[in-house]
């Protein structure tokens, strides 16, 4: 089959949609399948490649709105040069990642017109903007409006999880099913095993200093400083603790400034050596506003690092009691120090949690079940267009 993944980014930059595009992609063209991904240009990047993969990448010019976490298609030259190679040889299917960017729009309409079947999966549990008051309606208007239009023109959605199912009936769309975001644990292990990095010795720590860490973009809604605000809490019940807040952000220079004891904040971090940090670690915390199914939730699973996370997004499908993690009962500070005290305090939780985690993991959450699942869908529905 040809098939053709769209995503407003792509990488490099590093975030799930991202992250999940790439994943489900590279397994289709591992499976002897023809695979484009079209996202918006990046700076620096050609228009056009072929990755190591075998997966063609199509990038569109874009108006990097909201400092790049929105972009916009932007009409020109270029884009028609895009186009043209786009729709020279028609995919058999395509997958939208998201319901709510211009660019997903665009392509759910190119779909329609040119009578390619296609789906769209949803990534997210919770509205986009936050803000102001004039802010965060004026994005729940443009969410419910982009919505409709996808819905018209390509009406079969999925979820990366149970939860994003569940939220795109707030914009009365019903789910068909889950396209799970996933890993690949001994993958994971494997780029553990490569870094040959201890984090402790980098960030100048002593063997045994207990440590929590973050990993992901600096943002305001994944909870990095909810966790930095409930550092002193937890090294006044846990004397010597410390937090890492790996990934970079707008958020982090201003972590940075607080010059806060035992707090650290790396920046990023290669990939393996993040890998590496969630392996290291005693407790792995996010207290995330919202989420569809969190990438690092997931490779701390894999690397059994035990979890303190938010009830948002697959985390519930993820951690199904308390014998798997931890779910926050809220986002508040002190909240967040009491989780991460009981996990530090507890070596014996630790253990038995991680281990259930990461079983729960290897039965529903891989790359192989999410590909198998997805190439199952695109073939019975190029199928029934032939029919």
């Amino acid at each position: 089959m040809d098939l053709c993944f769209f995503s407003a980014q792509y990488l490099p930059t590093v975030g799930g949609v991202e992250r999940y595009t790439f994943n489900l992609a590279r397994r289709c063209a591992e499976a002897g399948h023809r695979v484009r991904v079209v996202a918006s240009a990046l700076p620096g990047l050609p228009d056009t490649e072929t990755d190591a993969y075998g997966i063609r990448v199509i990038r569109l010019p874009a108006w990097p709105l909201l400092g790049g976490r929105f972009p916009a298609l932007r009409p020109g030259k270029a884009r028609a040069l895009a186009q043209r190679e786009l729709w020279a040889a028609p995919p058999d299917f395509c997958l939208i990642n998201t319901r709510f960017y211009p660019a997903s729009v665009w392509a759910a309409r190119q779909c329609r017109r040119r009578g390619i079947p296609a789906a769209v999966v949803e990534h997210g549990s919770a509205y986009l903007m936050t803000g102001p008051a004039p802010v965060r309606l004026a994005g729940m208007a443009y969410e419910h409006l982009a919505a409709r239009l996808v819905y018209r023109w390509i009406p079969r959605f999925y979820g990366v999880s149970g939860a994003c199912c569940r939220w795109l009936e707030h914009f009365g769309i019903r789910a068909e099913g889950c396209l799970y975001n996933a890993v690949d644990p001994d993958e994971l292990r494997t780029l553990v095993q490569s870094a040959q990095v201890d984090w402790r010795e980098r960030l100048g720590l002593a063997a045994e200093t207990p440590l929590i860490v973050y990993a992901g973009r600096i943002l305001p809604e994944k909870g990095a400083e909810t966790l930095a605000d409930a550092l002193p809490a937890i090294r006044k019940a846990v004397p010597g603790a410390a937090v890492v807040l790996v990934g970079d952000g707008p958020l982090r220079a201003v972590l940075a400034a607080r010059k806060q004891p035992e707090l650290y904040l790396p920046g990023a971090a290669p990939y393996a050596d993040t890998l590496a940090l969630l392996d290291q670690a005693d407790v792995f915390c996010m207290p995330s506003r919202s989420e569809g199914f969190s990438c690092t939730v997931l490779e701390a699973a894999a690397l059994e690092c035990p979890i303190v996370t938010t009830a948002t997004g697959g985390s519930t499908e993820l951690i199904t009691g308390p014998d798997c993690g931890t779910l926050l009962a809220d986002r508040r500070p002190d909240t967040v120090a009491a989780a991460c005290v009981a996990a530090l305090r507890d070596p014996a939780w630790r253990h038995t949690a991680a281990g259930n985690a990461r079983r729960n993991l290897e039965a529903r959450f891989t790359w192989e079940a999410t590909a198998r699942r997805f190439l199952a869908l695109a073939t019975e529905s190029v199928k029934g267009t032939c029919g």
